[in-house]
Formats: structure tokens, C-alpha cells, sequence
């Protein structure tokens, strides 16, 4: 194949992507708008399931770098209600069928993987443009331009190559997630860590929650997850960290104290993430010369599965590619005859597992889908 790949986004879809395009021979360069590999965290904790995220990663060759940064007994799980009393609690059983990793450990061994020269890190794409004959030319915010025969759009929520396919745009859909975090939490937050125990604690309630995820470095890492309106967000000033904690914090009013801990001594600014949503069905016409992969073609509610399926997209598409190299268009049109299906799935179990979460039979809902007493499918 004479012709390399361009990629736009450095997440965990293209980076998958360009590593097993690297495995098979062929040059991939991705451009992405950050300054470098360093210049942010890469957020928590993710599970990297073995139907889709695992299965890439072994085709991307990583298998041994991965198990390498697995959070031993991060996987437990457990669920609560508002007074704190236990109603489920399933720890690690060492299965490794959906172990946790820090995201951005993960996203290092990624582009440990590539060769040097694979990324062009501070490219921020200001404009794209067909040129014709399945060739698009990009614009960056230095001035530099690339013309390319193949276009992959991997830059998340906010794609600027999602428009060259579809006008479809990401929807709140209603819920906001604030993230806050502990530090050292076994000496100077001992009942919380307790209460939060190894791996995950959901504790819910109709209409909102508290998720906690226990990493790596005796820290805990939350989720404050509430049902509310754009308007109630906006009334909250989140530059002032006291005022916007103690906003969140009266949401929990007579919620057990070591629960409400992960809002009130939380050590960082409270950081509001409104969750936005394509429609379930989104896919759009076949586009020479250009597709899309992970949240930029299928941006869903939050359930577990984003990471995972962002990785899928681009182990599929890169074994697509590689199968036809010399017919682009044959390649892209097999990639996403598998993709839309798959995607439209996810995103409509992805409701269904927000609801049992914040729906009104809270937290039992959650409990009975963890027991296997109901599935995403039955609900």
C-alpha cells in the first residue's frame, strides 16, 4: 500500500488503529492538537473488557504491556444505598475477563508501540476540506496543511472530520457527572476507604449518585452523577471549588457522612462533565477516502464501553485496511457495515444502564442486573 493513513486524535481508538496498522506494514501518522504525550491527565480508571477492548489489544501485540499495568483487585465491585448499608459486594475473583488499568498507563504503552515519528504532536485541525477523488486536504492552527488519500477521524465528542460525513451533532442528554478526588485515602480518609472498598462503589439513588473508583497510589476517584437541567449547572459558579462542593454536596442531604466525604473532602476542584450523546442509530453514507472511529462516529452515554469500543473500532479498521490495501474504498465500506450495527447496540444498552443506575427503582435495579436477574436486553 503506497498510500499511508491519516489520523486525527491521539485517544485510545486511533493510537489502537495506528498500531495495528504499524503490525501489518503499513505507515500511519496521526496528528493530534495537544502539545505532547504529557500535556494533561488522561482521566481514571477504565475496565478493558475481553469481547472487544482485549481483543485488540492483542491484535495490536500488547498483550504482556497490558497485563503489566492491570490495578490487581480493581475489579471488585460493590453497591450500596444512601445510608451506606451494603447491597452487593462481588470482589476481583482474578478472571481478568474485564481487569482495570489507569487510561493514561494505557494510553503510554499505545504510543510506546508506534515508531517515533508516528505522531505530530501541537496539530490542532482548523479546517478539512475534499480535494476530490477521495482525497481531503487538512488545515492546522500552525499553518501547516496534509493532503491525504485516507482520512480517519479518531478526535472524539467535538470531531472537526465528523461534518466531511454526517451533520449529526453530540445532544446533553441530561445528566452531569462531577468529578472529585481523594488522596492517601487508607491514612486520612479511612472510613470512606472502607466504605468504597478495593475496586468500584456505586451508591444511588432515583436521580443521582456516587461513584468511586479506587486506583492505583491510595487514591479514589468519583463521580458525582445527577439528573439535571443545563440551567442548574449554569447557576453553579465551578471556578469557586467551596461554593460549587458545597452546591453538589446539598444534593446528598442526609446521605451517610463517609459517602458524602467524596464530595465535601474532596482535594480538587469539583469539575462538572455534562454527558452528551449522537443519536443511537447515527452512521451516514459512504464518503470516499474517509470514516470515522470510537466517539467521533459514536459518542454514547457512558456505560463501560466507550474506551473498549473506541480500541474495537480501530483494531477492525486497521484489519479491514489491511485486508485490502490496495482498495480503500472496499476497506472502509467492510469496516463499517460491522460498525454501525455494533454501535447502535451499545448505545442503546448504554440507556438502559444509565437508568438502572439513576432510574426510579435505584439501586436495586443496578443490583438485580449485577445478579443476573434482569439483563440489558429484558429491560
Amino acid at each position: 500500500m503506497s498510500t499511508s493513513v491519516t489520523i486525527i486524535g491521539a485517544g485510545l481508538g486511533g493510537l489502537t488503529l495506528a498500531r495495528v496498522l504499524h503490525v501489518n506494514g503499513i505507515t500511519a501518522t496521526i496528528y493530534e492538537a495537544e502539545p505532547s504525550a504529557q500535556a494533561r491527565t488522561q482521566g481514571g480508571q477504565l475496565d478493558i473488557h475481553e469481547n472487544n477492548g482485549q481483543l485488540a489489544l492483542e491484535a495490536a501485540g500488547l498483550v504482556d504491556e497490558f497485563r503489566a499495568i492491570i490495578h490487581e483487585g480493581g475489579a471488585a465491585s460493590r453497591i450500596v444505598d444512601r445510608h451506606g448499608s451494603v447491597l452487593l459486594d462481588e470482589p476481583d475473583d482474578g478472571t481478568d475477563r474485564r481487569p482495570e488499568v489507569l487510561r493514561g498507563d494505557l494510553r503510554r504503552i499505545l504510543i510506546e508501540s508506534l515508531p517515533d515519528d508516528a505522531i505530530r504532536w501541537g496539530h490542532k485541525v482548523v479546517g478539512v476540506a475534499s480535494s476530490g477523488e477521495g482525497r481531503h486536504e487538512i488545515t492546522f492552527d500552525n499553518g501547516s496543511t496534509v493532503s491525504t488519500g485516507v482520512l480517519v477521524g479518531a478526535d472524539g465528542a467535538w470531531s472537526r472530520i465528523r461534518p466531511l460525513l454526517s451533520a449529526a451533532t453530540p445532544e446533553y442528554i441530561g445528566t452531569v457527572y462531577v468529578e472529585t478526588y481523594l488522596y492517601d485515602v487508607d491514612e486520612k480518609h479511612t472510613a470512606t476507604a472502607e466504605a468504597v472498598g478495593a475496586g468500584t462503589m456505586y451508591a444511588l439513588d432515583p436521580g443521582k449518585g456516587i461513584a468511586a473508583h479506587r486506583e492505583a497510589g491510595d487514591i479514589i476517584h468519583t463521580y458525582v452523577e445527577l439528573n439535571r437541567s443545563t440551567d442548574w449547572i449554569a447557576s453553579i459558579d465551578f471556578t469557586d471549588a467551596a461554593v460549587a462542593t458545597a452546591r453538589v454536596a446539598a444534593e446528598f442531604d442526609g446521605w451517610a457522612p463517609e459517602l458524602t466525604a467524596l464530595i465535601t473532602e474532596g482535594e480538587s476542584a469539583p469539575i462538572p462533565r455534562m454527558i452528551y450523546a449522537l443519536p443511537d442509530d447515527h452512521r451516514w453514507d459512504r464518503v470516499p477516502g474517509v470514516t470515522l472511529v470510537g466517539d467521533a462516529g459514536h459518542l454514547m452515554v457512558p456505560s463501560g464501553e466507550g474506551a473498549n469500543l473506541a480500541m474495537f473500532d480501530g483494531f477492525e479498521l486497521g484489519k479491514a485496511i489491511a485486508a485490502h490495501p490496495d482498495d480503500i474504498e472496499t476497506a472502509l465500506a467492510t469496516y463499517e457495515q460491522a460498525l454501525f450495527p455494533r454501535s447502535q447496540a451499545e448505545a442503546a444498552d448504554s440507556h438502559v444502564i444509565l437508568d438502572l443506575c439513576l432510574g426510579d427503582n435505584a439501586p436495586h435495579s443496578l443490583v438485580d442486573f449485577f445478579t443476573g436477574t434482569v439483563t440489558a436486553e429484558s429491560v
